[in-house]
């Protein structure tokens, strides 16, 4: 146990069940969009009543900012994790094809929130959307600093192209209803993305 871990405390009751009702969140806009969570579908599916929902979030819009920074959040630290057990210089390459392997792109439910909602973006409010940004942000700098050019010129754009590369190759393989096509996408992304020698 480290000592931040033993220094936290036991989380009150209160704290548990929002955060479960987050998690909850998390899951159901990355698999029906914002517009498909509901109130009361989260709390029934976090196995709560829809009354108590205000005693934890002020309003719907606040439960989907919390809820659209987790799902981020969650991302972040899966592909944080690729990076760290890859062998030293295959970081990049390890994440990508976490990214676009087949089971990211049957995953939305757990899978990157900015792929299963970042069309939906543009229509969200201001608190919702900085989430959003602050994860992408987050995402193109793992990317950066896992990169063999990176602190040289032009290491940020290639960061950039690589994380928009991955992202919509990820939004059309999970959009097509042909798994050939599905295959294809995420294949012609890393042969892109990771050219062999």
């Amino acid at each position: 146990m480290s000592a931040a871990t033993a220094r936290r405390p036991n989380p009150s009751r209160k704290e548990a069940t929002h955060e479960r009702i987050v998690e909850t969140a998390a899951r159901a806009i990355r698999r029906s969009g914002f517009g498909g969570a509901g109130v009361a579908e989260i709390m029934k599916e976090a196995g709560l009543t829809h009354g108590g929902f205000y005693s934890h979030f002020e309003s719907r819009e606040g439960m989907l900012a919390e809820a659209a920074d987790r799902a981020g959040a969650a991302g972040m630290a899966g592909l944080a994790q690729v990076a760290a057990a890859a062998p030293p210089k295959q970081a990049l390459e390890a994440m990508l094809r976490a990214y676009l392997s087949k089971e990211h792109v049957e995953g939305v439910e757990t899978g990157c929130a900015i792929a299963a909602l970042g069309s939906e973006m543009p229509r969200q409010a201001p608190k919702i959307r900085r989430a959003a940004t602050r994860r992408s942000k987050e995402m193109i700098d793992l990317v950066a600093r896992q990169s063999p050019d990176w602190g040289q010129p032009g290491a940020h754009e290639r960061a950039l192209v690589t994380v928009a590369t991955a992202l919509g190759a990820l939004v059309l393989a999970r959009a097509v209803d042909d798994r050939k096509l599905s295959n294809a996408l995420r294949e012609a992304a890393l042969n892109h993305l990771i050219p062999t020698d």
